[in-house]
């Protein structure tokens, strides 16, 4: 089936279809298949009447969604059986249907939304914050990015879709698909439950990210690397996309780069979060530091009082650490005061130092260390240069140092109606 759609979608391209974005609207027209947008349709679906089949999907979703959805259906038209059944992709959860149709589908999906050719050859994955940026210039899902990643690459993974299920009072999710590289084990995810302890769960929110060392998928040490996507239509939770790097992997780096909210860091207690502050103000103002200040105002009071005790000359590459219900956070004042300035505010050696004292706080508590992109807000810092600070002075962090950034916003692109 696979070879069927791209033999049509390489048709399509020397009859002047482009992109990207691909838009299987107007390939769906070039070979004969009515489309219609349709609110009532949860997300999309094909139906058969006597002038053929016709393809409803929901002009409401986000458009990357939206594409693989009309690709997806697309290619249950190349299925001769397309009419026995009118399928809603994602709809009644009580409805199963069959997961190796609706894979091959994904995969000829895959095909029509990221054309052959779209993607080069990858010898080394990137990984997956990377990659959810990289998919934004061909606006589609992550789903169908990681779909086509995995086609390209001689590197062992597996990439997976799992979305939540009632297991009893608690909701466990479970693996829709996977779809292995070539030189990738074989293991028979389809449908399998995921432990509950795994970081699959920590992919709570649409674009959050979380990564860790794992065993379930085969038994060995894996990394596992996730990302909260829509969920089904209906559905309050989101499904997550993940990767499973097979094989023997460098554990070495502790530093980790993630999509998430720094105010719920991971849970890999003992937590301490980290913010960058000026040696100035007796208030957080801008940035993290305002978030911190109204979520935490009892922490925020503490630190006045602290700066207050400390002579103005001496405050710079101080730290102040105050404890929320949740984690230890630490102040580092590395900022010499604020508002507008003919350069930057950071102050490197005082950035170092506060990191040194840090370290030696982290490690003795044998703790995880989270922290936005230190300085690089009204501080005018160069992440380079902070970076390599963390690098000097948290090498070889047991529960490692985690750096968190929004997920990235992608550009709504028009679909032709």
């Amino acid at each position: 089936m696979v070879r069927r759609v791209r033999a049509v979608v390489l048709e399509a391209r020397d009859a002047g279809w482009s992109g990207p974005p691909f838009n299987p609207i107007t390939l769906a027209r070039q070979i004969g298949l009515r489309v219609e947008a349709s609110a009532a349709v949860p997300d999309a679906r094909t139906i058969v009447d006597d002038r053929g089949p016709r393809i409803e999907y929901n002009p409401q979703q986000k458009r990357a969604r939206a594409r693989f959805s009309i690709a997806h259906e697309i290619a249950h038209t190349f299925f001769p059986d397309v009419g026995d059944a009118i399928r809603n992709r994602g709809g009644d959860a009580a409805i199963r249907d069959d997961w190796q149709l609706e894979l091959l589908c994904n995969l000829g999906a895959s095909e029509i939304v990221m054309p052959v050719g779209s993607l080069p050859k990858l010898d080394h994955v990137p990984p997956l914050e990377r990659l959810i940026q990289d998919r934004l210039q061909f606006d589609v899902s992550t789903e169908a990015y990681l779909i086509r990643v995995v086609s390209v690459t001689d590197a062992p993974i597996t990439m997976f879709i799992a979305s939540p299920h009632p297991d009893g009072e608690q909701v466990g999710y479970r693996i829709d698909y996977a779809i292995a590289s070539s030189s990738a084990p074989r293991l028979a995810l389809g449908e399998r439950r995921i432990p509950d302890g795994s970081i699959v769960r920590q992919a709570n929110a649409i674009g959050a990210t979380a990564h860790s060392i794992e065993h379930w998928p085969d038994g060995d040490p894996a990394s596992v690397e996730c990302v909260g996507i829509p969920g089904y239509p209906g559905s309050l939770l989101p499904r997550v996309a993940g990767l499973i790097r097979h094989g023997r992997r460098d554990l070495g780096d502790f530093l980790h780069f993630i999509h998430g909210d720094i105010l719920a860091p991971r849970t890999i207690p003992p937590v301490i979060v980290c913010q960058l502050v000026n040696d100035r103000a007796l208030r957080w103002g801008g940035g993290v530091a305002r978030q911190m200040a109204k979520r935490f105002p009892k922490a925020e009071a503490e630190f006045g009082e602290w700066m207050k005790s400390k002579p103005k000359a001496e405050r710079l590459g101080e730290v102040h650490y105050a404890t929320t219900p949740s984690f230890t956070l630490a102040s580092l004042v590395a900022q010499e005061g604020f508002g507008p300035s003919g350069g930057t505010r950071i102050r490197y050696q005082a950035l170092a130092k506060a990191m040194a004292t840090l370290a030696d706080v982290t490690r003795h508590r044998g703790a995880s260390l989270h922290m936005p992109r230190l300085g690089t807000g009204g501080a005018g810092g160069d992440w380079e240069v902070v970076e390599a600070l963390i690098r000097q002075n948290f090498d070889g962090l047991d529960k490692g140092v985690w750096v968190y950034d929004l997920p990235p916003r992608q550009t709504q692109h028009s679909l032709e109606f």
